[in-house]
């Protein structure tokens, strides 16, 4: 036998204490627009009959003639035999009074105590070890388990009142699984906001507190340009007095991807770039260090920072920040902004370099951008640490 069992508990084989029967699939005739429910394994998901999903149904003298022993009942266990997958179990719910099924399945009907003895069944057979060491291959690689075997299937059997309390333990546990599940799931919508929040806070001049001896950012920007004028501060709203509203084409380049075709090399020394990561290594760069990627084709919505130098390909910009604005503040602002929001195209999701130039951003002084950074990246660490935990 598999394992030991408590010496009030029997090894028994299913057909001791079930009807079991296969189905079977009726010629197309019997086949109807409202009938008597006919179950196809698609119907099975998650352990749990789903009979709204391409519904068939049969005619009622079909059902209780040439199908009669594949008759379900409320409460059978249906469990089907053809994979993979292998395993798929589900009891007849009370919505389905009445249903059929077909040859992938079998029926499994407990004689006595039917309530606890099948909820009992389908939390034994769904871990799936009695299945595994049963299940034969058939044509074509399909695994597969005979009537026979289902029948001779092994159950380590308590005491009725030992299968209650079994029973009754397996869901108050898996009760409070799926609570955990549904809480995790609040908790991980909730960093995302949280994450879309620190962001627009630190956009807004609001994240860190102001410092008036801060050189302000439009003196900044003529140092660059003398000729600088900043731009409609509306699209953010009321900023601080010492930032000001620019270009994003102001303050950094817009550096080109290429062809890597020439400079590949397993073993070269500079990574390559796409939209979605690394694609390789090179023997040369085109971006140096710091810089981000944007998407120009396909995936426009996913910057990438990048701390070393690196070659980037023709479906990727890489911007590269000028001295008036920290890497980081950059790479942030791109995390923040929604790139999708300037696609024009009606097929892939493309940029163009004049997109990105024109996109307008919020400039804090230099010294601010370094105290945003360094907010902005212990919070979100700390949120990422949170999410790993869960």
């Amino acid at each position: 036998m598999p394992f030991e069992i408590p010496e009030s508990w029997e090894w028994c084989k299913v057909e001791d204490f079930s009807y079991v029967a296969s189905g079977s699939t009726p010629d197309k005739s019997a086949f109807v627009d409202n009938g008597i429910p006919y179950l196809k394994m698609y119907n099975l998901k998650n352990q749990a009959i789903d009979f709204d999903y391409k519904p068939q149904y049969i005619k009622e003298e079909v059902h209780n003639g040439k199908l009669q022993r594949s008759r379900t009942e409320v409460g059978d266990l249906i469990m089907n035999i053809v994979g993979p997958p292998l395993g798929k179990l589900a009891i007849i719910p009370p919505s389905l009074p009445q249903s059929n099924f077909n040859q992938a399945a079998v029926l499994i009907r407990p004689i006595l105590q039917k309530d606890t003895l099948v909820r009992y069944l389908f939390y034994y057979l769904s871990q799936m070890s009695e299945i595994n060491s049963i299940q034969t291959r058939g044509n074509a690689g399909q695994k597969n388990i005979s009537l026979t075997q289902c029948q001779n299937i092994r159950v380590p059997m308590p005491p009725l009142s030992e299968q209650k309390r079994i029973v009754a333990e397996i869901e108050r546990w898996f009760t409070l699984i799926d609570d955990i599940e549904s809480n995790k799931q609040d908790l991980l919508d909730f960093i995302k906001a949280a994450k879309s929040k620190i962001l627009s806070l630190a956009f807004s001049g609001k994240l860190v507190p102001q410092d008036p001896n801060d050189q302000p950012a439009i003196d900044l920007l003529h140092g660059i340009n003398p000729n600088f004028k900043s731009s409609d501060n509306s699209h953010y709203g009321n900023l601080p007095l010492s930032w000001c509203v620019c270009l994003l084409g102001d303050i950094v380049k817009v550096i080109n991807g290429r062809n890597q075709s020439k400079v590949v090399n397993p073993n070269g020394q500079y990574p390559i770039y796409g939209s979605g990561g690394i694609m390789g290594y090179a023997d040369d760069y085109l971006c140096p260090e710091n810089c981000t990627i944007i998407g120009r084709k396909g995936t426009i919505n996913n910057p990438i920072l990048v701390e070393t130098k690196f070659w980037n390909v023709d479906t990727a910009f890489g911007i590269c920040p000028s001295e008036c604005i920290d890497y980081l503040y950059l790479y942030y602002f791109c995390k923040s902004f929604n790139f999708n929001k300037l696609d024009k195209s009606t097929t892939l999701p493309s940029l163009t370099k004049t997109n990105i130039e024109q996109i307008h951003i919020p400039l804090p002084p230099l010294a601010e951008q370094k105290r945003i950074v360094a907010k902005v990246t212990k919070l979100l660490n700390l949120l990422d640490k949170i999410t790993a935990e869960l």
